[in-house]
This record gives structure tokens, C-alpha cells and sequence, in this order.
């Protein structure tokens, strides 16, 4: 059975920072990408990091560049989402997913991602 897992979320305050992880097992061979994606309440979900798990390269939304860090761990069994200089618009439900991708480009569509945890939420006062 495959089970992703987030931890990390709580509340801060605005120019905060958070660690958020995300632990998987069962998974299948194959899945090239991890991403972390939000849903913050009346909104759709966005992207806003990935992981190419072969190469190693990354991929942010804009809002979040210089301020978000997507990595993983030695073993790649948990991948870490390091968020500082946190905004009030960062507040979300993020979840961790994960899938096989065939171009990068596709990185922030959260359809091409198969598995995804449940979410933790992640509130930033002003």
C-alpha cells in the first residue's frame, strides 16, 4: 500500500520559516518526480515545487523562488519542502505527490502526479 505522509505544517507569522516533510513508502519503482502542491480555501490547487528524483533538479513557482526549498533526503525516502520569508499568501493545505512524468514541463499539473498524502496545513498571520 502506498502511503505518503506530510508533517510540518503549523502557524507562523508573516517573514516565518517551516519544514515540511513527507515520507512515503510502498511505493513502486518509477516514479521520476515529487512535488509539493497547495489549496489555500475558496482557491484551485497550484504547484509550487518539484523534484527530478533521477537528476536532482528543481523547479519552483514563481512567487516562491529564493524563499522555497525542495530536497530530499540521502536514502530519497523524504523529501523536504523549506519555506522561509513566509507570506500571509502562503497560507494553504500543502500536499505531497508523486508520479512518473514524461517532460518536465508538466511538473505543476497536479493530473500527472498518481499518488498524493493528505495534506498539512500551513497558516502565515500578518
Amino acid at each position: 500500500q502506498v502511503q505518503l505522509v506530510e508533517s510540518g505544517g503549523g502557524s507562523v507569522q508573516a517573514g516565518g520559516s517551516l519544514r515540511l516533510s513527507c515520507a512515503h513508502s510502498g511505493l513502486p519503482d518509477g516514479t521520476n518526480y515529487v512535488a509539493w502542491f497547495r489549496q489555500a480555501p475558496g482557491k484551485g490547487r497550484e504547484g509550487v515545487a518539484a523534484l527530478w528524483i533521477g537528476g536532482g533538479r528543481t523547479y519552483y513557482l514563481d512567487s516562491v523562488k529564493g524563499r522555497f526549498t525542495i530536497s530530499q533526503d540521502n536514502a530519497k525516502s523524504t523529501v523536504y519542502l523549506e519555506m522561509n520569508s513566509l507570506r500571509p499568501e502562503d497560507t494553504a493545505m500543502y500536499y505531497c505527490a508523486r508520479g512518473w512524468l514524461s517532460h518536465s514541463g508538466s511538473w505543476s499539473r497536479g493530473a500527472e502526479y498518481r499518488y498524493w498524502g493528505q495534506g498539512t496545513q500551513v497558516t502565515v498571520s500578518s
